[in-house]
């Protein structure tokens, strides 16, 4: 989400002085760690809900991986865990647009791990009668874009009201930039 904002207000307001390419590496490192992270907690998992022997577990992660919602799970996989391992190169950790791309997958695959959470726990119940299929309605999508509008809202008011870079760092930098001049 960092690299996802970052970037195109970094672009906007003219700060590739500020947010530098180390910044950017850094933050691309640690959605590295995270994707890593993200995927030893989803093979621990699996592997604790085979090794239980619970029967409801094992179903779980079964239906999950094969069930009538496995195009969403496979696609949380990919861009949780499958796609961050491309920044273990350097050159793609320095390239603005292939991070600003790879963070958007990241962002859908967050989003997925939301759906994958929700809808497919509970779209198998433990009562049968319960049992469904979950179709988005118009209201669905509608309260899911009137909360990416609000967010962008707040955040264009927050970066019109707020200064972008505080006072103290440019300070700072001043004061480093004017006794590296002497």
């Amino acid at each position: 989400m960092v690299l996802t904002l970052a970037i195109p207000l970094r672009k906007a307001y003219g700060l590739e002085d500020f947010i530098t390419m180390r910044h950017l590496e850094n933050m691309a490192k640690v959605m590295l760690a995270t994707g890593l992270i993200v995927g030893y907690g989803y093979a621990m998992e699996f592997f604790m809900s085979f090794y239980s022997g619970n029967k409801f577990d094992t179903y779980l992660a079964h239906n999950r991986l094969t069930g009538p919602y496995w195009p969403f799970y496979w696609a949380l996989l990919i861009c949780n865990i499958v796609i961050p391992q491309l920044l273990w190169f350097r050159r793609v950790r320095t390239h603005v647009v292939t991070l600003f791309v790879l963070s958007l997958v990241v962002n859908v695959g967050m989003w997925l791990e939301r759906f994958v959470i929700v809808v497919i726990s509970l779209h198998r119940d433990f009562m049968p009668s319960a049992w469904g299929m979950y179709a988005p309605t118009f209201w669905d999508w509608a309260t899911f874009l009137g909360t990416i509008g609000l967010f962008l809202t707040l955040l264009f008011l927050f970066v019109r009201a707020l200064p972008v870079i505080s006072i103290t760092e440019m300070r700072e930098l001043v004061a480093h930039t004017s006794e590296e001049k002497k």
